[in-house]
């Protein structure tokens, strides 16, 4: 088999996976009302089936994209894409929510032994002058799952039920193993014979468990909050022990020594901070504050992802012929003047507003997030590849949860733990208002951390 072969065999394979992630993640959101009224689940309980799926796949990204580097990226993905599509069937046939909540954290797990070896597994298979076009392919599928999920998601669940969300994921995630069984004919693992640093993913994991949890009822009580320091504790220790450990999950040293990558993970996790929580805001205020029904606000919420589909091979091809850092900085200023006008919005904003802002929220996001990764990705040895993926997938889930205690915190002290109502809107307005100026600054310092890095 020709090497162009086996490299769109790769990129087969890992846009497929970055298709069918985010896809799932979505679809089975729009799935959670049908399976809480087949099993009887509580509010808490539902919650716990998309959270516990993130709680898995931040705690094993890290030593996942270790472990790429150890036993090969290849071997990884496959055994990481089974796990997904293995425990994704056996969801579909669940008698109990307790076990449909367990199998979506082994489904974490799988989740993120692919999620932390794509990106290393498209900068190995493809030369430097390629890479940025195939990054952004590879992006866009991301962004193309997260479209198609609540579309195609609740269509399935209205005509088949909710198990057949699962039902898809078999042969799907079936093709996308025996692609990269029979058709990849490249390993990659530069760190091979290296041991495994288990102590430092066992005081990583409980760190990450307890920051989730901090995060997750910070309304809730002071007990909350103690959770968040003794996470903080967790981390401390962490870095500590592997900035002595001769194997660690995460290397200090690149961090320390390597000014472009520490700045851009540094600028990803701001611009992740600062644009995750613009969704459900938008989400709320077109339901509450427009008068739309669930499927009118994700037809215009969909006006984003679908932004980001578009131009994101355009914006990563863009960044093998010019400085990707100056495409990403723009790409960020793009958010940050997005989230100003956003912070403006009012009860007699036009819905034409509200899709012109994301249209152009999503056309800054593409411009960032590909040359971003290819930065990223272009700043490391080929040894340290998986530790580069994992942590670059880190630093999206960290911002995500930092998105949401900032929206937590804010309608606790502007809210008072009301619902949003009629009655309540002009608090929920307000609320809006301080998050979007607040993740507008987040921003700005994003644009810091990315012009920072030089031309690179």
């Amino acid at each position: 088999m020709s090497q162009a072969s086996s490299r769109n065999a790769t990129l087969f394979v890992v846009c497929m996976a970055h298709f069918l992630m985010p896809f799932m993640m979505s679809a089975v959101g729009v799935a959670l009302p049908a399976i809480g009224r087949e099993f009887n689940a509580s509010a808490m309980q539902l919650g716990l089936v998309e959270t516990t799926y993130v709680l898995s796949a931040s705690i094993f990204l890290l030593a996942m994209g270790r472990m790429g580097d150890i036993h090969g990226r290849r071997k990884v993905f496959q055994i990481g894409i089974l796990v997904f599509t293995l425990t994704g069937g056996a969801i579909s046939q669940s008698w109990s929510i307790e076990m449909v909540i367990a199998l979506r954290f082994l489904q974490g797990f799988g989740g993120a032994m692919v999620m932390a070896t794509t990106m290393a597994m498209v900068v190995s298979a493809f030369p430097p002058s390629e890479r940025g076009k195939a990054l952004g392919i590879a992006i866009a599928s991301v962004y193309a799952g997260i479209s198609c999920g609540p579309f195609f998601g609740g269509m399935l669940v209205a005509g088949l039920g909710w198990r057949s969300i699962f039902y898809l994921l078999i042969p799907l995630g079936i093709v996308t193993f025996f692609v990269a069984r029979l058709k990849m004919q490249e390993e990659w693992a530069e760190a091979a014979g290296e041991p495994f640093d288990w102590p430092g993913l066992l005081i990583y994991g409980p760190a990450i468990l307890l920051l989730i949890a901090g995060v997750s009822n910070l309304s809730k009580g002071w007990w909350a909050w103690v959770l968040l320091a003794v996470a903080n504790l967790g981390f401390v220790l962490f870095i500590w022990w592997e900035s002595r450990s001769r194997y660690p999950i995460l290397n200090i040293e690149l961090l320390r020594n390597n000014r472009v990558f520490a700045l851009s993970n540094l600028a990803a996790l701001f611009n992740y901070a600062a644009t995750f929580g613009v969704t459900f805001f938008l989400s709320l205020y077109l339901q509450y504050v427009k008068g739309m029904g669930p499927h009118q606000a994700g037809t215009v919420l969909i006006a984003q992802p679908i932004m980001q589909t578009l131009f994101s091979p355009f914006c990563g091809k863009l960044s093998d012929r010019l400085p990707a850092s100056y495409l990403a900085t723009s790409g960020m200023a793009l958010c940050a003047v997005g989230l100003a006008v956003a912070a403006s919005l009012s009860a007699e904003s036009s819905l034409f507003t509200v899709i012109i802002l994301l249209m152009f929220l999503g056309a800054g996001f593409a411009l960032f997030s590909s040359p971003n990764v290819s930065i990223i990705m272009g700043s490391v040895e080929q040894r340290y590849l998986g530790i580069a993926s994992g942590l670059n997938s880190s630093m999206r889930t960290l911002g995500m949860m930092t998105s949401m205690m900032i929206i937590t915190l804010i309608f606790s002290y502007l809210m008072h733990g009301q619902p949003v109502t009629a009655e309540t809107q002009p608090a929920f307005l307000n609320s809006m208002r301080w998050a979007l100026m607040i993740f507008c600054g987040l921003c700005v310092i994003g644009i810091g951390c990315s012009m920072g890095r030089g031309k690179s």
